[in-house]
């Protein structure tokens, strides 16, 4: 009997050493580099780099990397492999000379589940990116997007942001919810049809999970996620708190949707899911173009992630800033009182008559840089980057991302009355 069970414990080990063997090498095989592929630091087996990163600060880690590396490198992420760039000369040829070739997004396991198999507006491709894209911009310009109407709204929405700033009569409070507040009514306005209230719960809520979402995804959850989907659904943790936050979201934008199919008159469309809707019933579209009740959820959470967290955000940085260099935000202040004076509001003619504070805000854009990981882009096909070779959809570009002038607009108005002092701020809430 002893030597059947060592007989038997020896087979299992051979078995065993096999089947870690045969991965192995099915690993190797299946990941092998194509020759000039850009050079990565050590990965493990079948789990790749993903241990290598820093969860709290990646870009960190991954601009040291493209020192090491000349700009160019790629990691092992999971399943996935990833060509990341660095530096202004290596994103502009890929983003600007080659920008047909990488204007694809990967395929994302974490979005696929979010949006039920639907695209949505910033993460579709081909033709369905092509038509989405361009109904948006047309339709958001047709309700104020860098026109007139558009400064008008954001004047206006400074002065509830300012009231409530004033409400707090000079005790220390956490901004960054006023701003998320004020920024997002922007938006709604031209998706909705309406601001809301800042006490508004649902909006309120609506708020929250977005922006926790945004944090979720950006974690380590996230990116776990993205490389080991087969596993992760079925583990707990943080990931799960986003798809259930995001039901929630889905449901509130099916509401309105509800409520606006029951209003709508084709003559005068509202808003954005009005211009939508319409552009379902009137006009003749194919499947891929898009245009149906479960991609437009999508695409409005799109426009709110989009337009909500980057320039709050933006706006976060900014009173930081004008907080650490008091000077600065003298000199910001001088040349206010100088071209503008303190008995109207700035308006986008100002620009050009206020050089300082123009160079002040593209300061505070350049060292809060808000998107520093970029969304990941796919090549489209074999390409060359700075001597190394991409293949067909196994590029993917790291680069830091611009805001518009509207974002930086907003920050002055809502600077105009308002005396930014430190001890009105906790700078280290807003930090956090």
């Amino acid at each position: 009997m002893a030597l059947t069970a060592i007989h038997e414990i020896l087979d299992f080990k051979g078995l065993l050493l096999f089947v870690v063997a045969f991965l192995l090498v099915a690993d190797y095989l299946k990941n092998r580099n194509p020759p000039n592929y850009p050079p990565s630091p050590f990965s493990l087996p079948l789990l790749g780099n993903i241990f290598n990163m820093d969860s709290r600060e990646p870009h960190i880690y991954l601009t040291k990397l493209g020192h090491a590396y000349n700009n160019i490198f790629s990691l092992r992420l999971g399943r996935d492999k990833v060509v990341f760039i660095t530096g202004y000369k290596m994103v502009k040829e890929a983003l600007v000379t080659q920008a047909e070739n990488f204007v694809d997004r990967p395929y994302s396991p974490l979005l696929a589940r979010v949006y039920s198999g639907n695209a949505g507006l910033f993460f579709s491709n081909g033709q369905m990116w092509k038509k989405q894209r361009h109904f948006a911009l047309s339709t958001l310009r047709n309700f104020g997007l860098g026109k007139k109407t558009m400064e008008l709204a954001i004047c206006e929405e400074s002065r509830f942001l300012l009231d409530e700033m004033d409400k707090q009569k000079g005790a220390t409070f956490d901004p960054t919810i006023l701003f998320n507040n004020a920024v997002s009514n922007i938006i709604c306005q031209m998706v909705f049809g309406q601001r809301f209230d800042y006490a508004d719960h649902q909006f309120r809520t609506m708020l929250k999970y977005i922006s926790k979402n945004i944090q979720i995804e950006g974690s380590i959850w996230g990116q776990l996620y993205e490389a080991f989907p087969g596993i992760m659904k079925h583990l707990p943790g943080p990931h799960n708190d986003m798809f259930s936050n995001y039901k929630i979201l889905h449901a509130f934008v099916r509401e309105f949707i509800i409520k606006h199919k029951a209003e709508l008159d084709p003559s005068e469309p509202r808003d954005y899911i009005d211009s939508f809707l319409i552009e379902m019933m009137e006009k003749p579209h194919e499947t891929a173009d898009g245009f149906d009740e479960q991609n437009l959820v999508p695409c409005v959470l799109d426009l709110f992630l989009a337009g909500t967290e980057t320039t709050s955000t933006t706006l976060c940085w900014g009173l930081i800033y004008l907080i650490t260099y008091p000077e600065v935000q003298e000199k910001v202040h001088e040349e206010k009182d100088r071209v503008i004076g303190r008995s109207r509001e700035p308006s986008i003619a100002d620009k050009a008559n206020m050089p300082f504070t123009e160079a002040v805000i593209h300061e505070i854009l350049r060292f809060g840089d808000i998107v520093p990981m970029n969304g990941l882009r796919v090549a489209d096909k074999d390409t060359t980057l700075g001597e190394c070779f991409i293949p067909k959809e196994k590029g993917s570009v790291w680069g830091s991302s611009l805001l518009e002038w509207n974002s930086s607009y907003f920050l002055s108005v809502c600077s105009e009355n308002f005396d930014f002092q430190p001890q009105r701020v906790r700078s280290s809430t807003l930090m956090e």
